[in-house]
C-alpha cells in the first residue's frame, strides 16, 4: 500500500502542492504535518513509521520533507530497510521499489558507517603521529557527511551533478568544493555533465 507523507515547516505554508502530487502517485492514505526546524519532533511521521508493514511504500514529495537532517534521513532509511518498506521521493531519484533506487538507498545507508570508520582510522593515524584529533575547524559534521555522499553518487556516474546537488540541498559550486575536499578527480565522469 502507498502511504503519503506531506510536511511544511510553518502554518503559513501550504501543503496543497504536496498533497496533489501524492494523490497523483496513487497514495491510499496521505498524512499531513506542520513541523519545522532541525530539532522539532515529528509525531505524525513517527506514527506512520511505527505502523508501516512490509511491502508498504512510503511516498514523499521530496527528501527534505522527510528527514530533519542528513543523519536523521539515514536513520529513517535504515529503519525502512529493516521493515522491508519501500520509499519513493517524487522529486528525487529515490525509488526503492526499483533496482537503481535500492542502490541509491543502499548508498545512503552504508555511507554513515563508512564515514565513521574512516574518521576513526584517520584519528588513530593522527594520534600515532602525535597529532591532536578531530575535524578541521570550519567544516561541520553535516558537511563532511554530505561530501562523502556526494563522492559516492558522483563516482557512481548515473546521476547528473545538478540532481546530486539538489538531492543534497546544496549548490553545484558547493558540490564541487566537497568533491575537491574528498580529493575526487573532477571532469572525467558522466555525471559531471549538468
Amino acid at each position: 500500500m502507498k502511504i503519503g507523507y506531506a510536511r511544511v515547516s510553518t502554518k503559513d505554508q501550504s501543503l496543497s502542492m504536496q498533497i496533489d502530487a501524492l494523490k497523483q502517485a496513487d497514495c491510499i492514505q496521505i498524512h499531513q504535518e506542520i513541523a519545522g526546524g532541525a530539532k522539532t519532533a515529528r509525531p505524525v511521521l513517527d506514527e506512520i513509521i511505527r505502523n508501516l508493514r512490509g511491502e508498504d511504500t512510503l511516498v514523499i514529495w521530496k527528501l527534505d520533507r522527510l528527514g530533519r537532517n542528513l543523519a536523521h534521513l539515514i536513520q529513517l532509511t535504515d529503519n525502512l530497510i529493516e521493515k522491508n518498506v519501500g520509499l519513493i521521493s517524487l522529486n528525487d531519484p529515490i525509488d526503492t521499489t526499483s533496482a537503481q533506487g535500492r542502490l541509491i538507498f543502499g548508498i545512503f545507508a552504508s555511507l554513515r558507517e563508512l564515514i565513521r570508520e574512516r574518521t576513526q582510522a584517520g584519528l588513530k593515524s593522527a594520534r600515532a603521529r602525535g597529532r591532536k584529533g578531530g575535524r578541521p575547524k570550519g567544516i561541520s559534521q553535516s558537511a563532511i557527511e554530505k561530501a562523502a555522499i556526494a563522492e559516492a553518487l558522483y563516482k557512481d556516474g548515473s546521476i547528473p551533478v545538478k540532481k546530486i546537488a539538489e538531492q543534497l540541498g546544496i549548490s553545484k559550486t558547493t558540490l564541487y568544493l566537497y568533491l575537491r575536499f574528498r580529493n575526487v578527480p573532477i571532469g572525467a565522469n558522466i555525471a559531471s555533465v549538468s
